[in-house]
């Protein structure tokens, strides 16, 4: 129990005011025999979602967000392309990074377990306004994500109906990728209204596709053949330096300082994902318990399923002279070939129904996180976003209104300039439409959305915040956040450091296009901010029973 439930005054420092958190408390009230809804009660909501989760259903749409097929089959090629066999060993590195971090948002959702997860972990800690931010970052990242996934699907599409029925669908088309998206978006968003329940099952199912997919194909593979040792895991086959990295990239000999930082941004556009478990608190059971189990099971699970896959793969690639050039350019398909077609379309079917599951999920946890920001009057048309329907008790407007936002993103896929244009000091590439601009933003927003709520978690630690969750860092927590603090903030930097149309980061970042889309989306955020003042709605929501926050904190002054 924290100082103020045991009746001690503890002065907290908000704004320039010293306050006494003492008289806010619920005395005897023990916390460890809460249950979910009198904690809610406590950060001054009522239950509108149902309780239908436990820990598989959460870890599940976590995971199936994470989702290491999604995320290997996308960006192994680029990986490979960059530092050679041995960037499979840079995975280490985002899922320790993010294990801290999730030991972070682990404790925060203990002590805070309510939907929206970030923006009320910001909210909380920090104030309105800082929460407001962190959640207008974070909303737009997992937006922006859903239209990533959904038309990373195309590809995978189009050569199952060519297999199947002869089709010869071009999944470079524009109005195919717009068709088909839009075709998996109706299913996705019909199945996410029909209830949480639903959106557990088809993320449950995705855990086991997952399985199939990751330790599944590489058995398979490994039975079919290897052709190498484990020795060729740690070489990097000459891609540091020009004549032989298939990119034509020059690291200048460099590997730790060249292909590796860069080549580690494959597995760091991964390892995220985990922090929807949160957002769905309010549909889970015992959440102070199980939401930080199933983040870190996400993760653990989900290294493990990477190093696995990733591995099966480098192993089967060809040892024939240029074996490593043409998987860059054929990606995962080239290895994969391989193997007896019938069991190619079986892989196709997983990979399709991993897209599809990963993306069912992504907007599952935008919609909670919008639904809380429209509780808190903080978005426009908040009444009717924050409307819950009657009969399958989900956030019925909200999904709505995020498959609407998603279409617009997906018609940015037409506007795509025939040359390299200048922009003030930076230049556009040629054939490169705007959607994938967008999409630049979607890891980077990720971060900056983390970063923002681990720093918020240590101002509210000096500040003299006390976690009462059922999971609690203790005496590690200053540790656990400096670190995780530090890594967000180097990797974050790694992702959108501007490096040239031409760099090997550019495949990741287009160069200035990341930092700008990200400074465009603050200052649309900025001006709704200034303009809309949400922040002076959610200082009516800034209620814990447990602690005196944000407005009370002005009150009792």
């Amino acid at each position: 129990m924290s100082r103020a439930s045991r009746g001690f005054s503890l002065p907290y420092q908000s704004e320039g005011r010293t306050v006494s958190t003492g008289a806010n408390s619920q005395a005897g009230v023990a916390r460890a025999t809460m249950t979910d809804d009198e904690r809610l009660a406590q950060l001054g909501y009522q239950p509108q979602l149902t309780r239908v989760l436990g820990l598989f259903s959460n870890f599940s749409v976590a995971f199936t967000y994470l989702s290491p097929m999604v995320g290997i089959y996308s960006l192994f090629a680029l990986g490979l392309g960059m530092a050679g066999p041995s960037y499979m060993w840079l995975t280490l590195i985002p899922l320790i990074g993010m294990l801290f971090v999730a030991l972070v948002f682990g404790e925060l959702a203990s002590h805070y377990p309510v939907a929206g997860a970030l923006y009320n972990y910001g909210k909380f800690s920090v104030g309105a306004g800082y929460g407001w931010f962190v959640g207008w970052f974070y909303g737009v990242a997992l937006l922006v994500t859903v239209a990533s996934v959904d038309t990373g699907v195309v590809s995978y599409f189009a050569t199952l109906m060519h297999n199947w029925f002869g089709w010869n669908i071009n999944p470079l088309s524009h109005v195919t990728i717009l068709l088909v998206t839009l075709g998996l978006l109706a299913i996705q968003t019909t199945l996410n209204i029909t209830g949480t329940a639903v959106m557990a099952r088809i993320a449950r199912i995705g855990v086991y596709v997952e399985i199939l997919g990751t330790f599944g194909i590489a058995i398979v593979l490994g039975i079919h053949g290897f052709h190498h040792g484990l020795g060729y895991l740690f070489s990097s086959h000459g891609a540091t330096h020009v004549k032989t990295n298939p990119y034509g990239f020059n690291f200048h000999g460099n590997w730790w300082t060249g292909a590796a930082l860069v080549a580690v941004l494959a597995p760091v556009y991964i390892f995220y994902g985990f922090e929807s478990a949160g957002d769905i608190a309010e549909e889970t059971k015992d959440a102070s318990r199980m939401i930080p189990r199933a983040m870190r099971l996400a993760l653990i699970w989900g290294g493990l399923a990477s190093l696995v896959l990733t591995g099966g793969l480098l192993l089967a690639i060809p040892s024939a002279h240029g074996a490593i050039s043409a998987t860059v350019t054929g990606g995962v398909p080239f290895i994969l070939a391989q193997l007896p077609t019938w069991l190619q379309d079986v892989l196709l079917i997983l990979i399709i129904y991993a897209f599809f599951s990963c993306g069912t999920s992504i907007q599952g946890a935008g919609s909670r996180l919008a639904f809380s920001y429209a509780r808190d009057g903080a978005l426009p048309a908040s009444r009717w976003i924050s409307k819950v329907s009657q009969r399958h008790r989900v956030p019925v407007n909200a999904l709505l209104g995020g498959a609407f936002v998603t279409v617009l993103f997906i018609l940015l896929v037409f506007i795509s300039p025939k040359h390299n244009t200048s922009i003030l000091w930076f230049t556009y590439p040629a054939n490169t439409n705007a959607l994938t601009s967008l999409v630049s933003f979607g890891v980077s927003g990720i971060y900056l959305s983390f970063l923002l709520t681990v720093i918020a978690s240590i101002i509210a630690r000096a500040r003299g915040w006390i976690p009462e969750g059922a999971f609690r860092l203790g005496r590690w927590g200053w540790t656990v956040s400096i670190i995780a603090a530090a890594y967000l903030s180097l990797m974050f930097v790694n992702v959108v450091i501007p490096s040239g149309i031409t760099s090997a980061r550019e495949f990741f970042n287009i160069d200035w296009i990341t930092l700008m889309v990200m400074v465009v989306i603050a200052l649309v955020g900025g001006v709704y901010f200034v303009l809309g003042r949400p922040d002076r709605a959610l200082r009516r929501h800034l209620h814990d029973e447990l602690e005196a926050t944000g407005a009370e904190r002005a009150d009792s002054t």
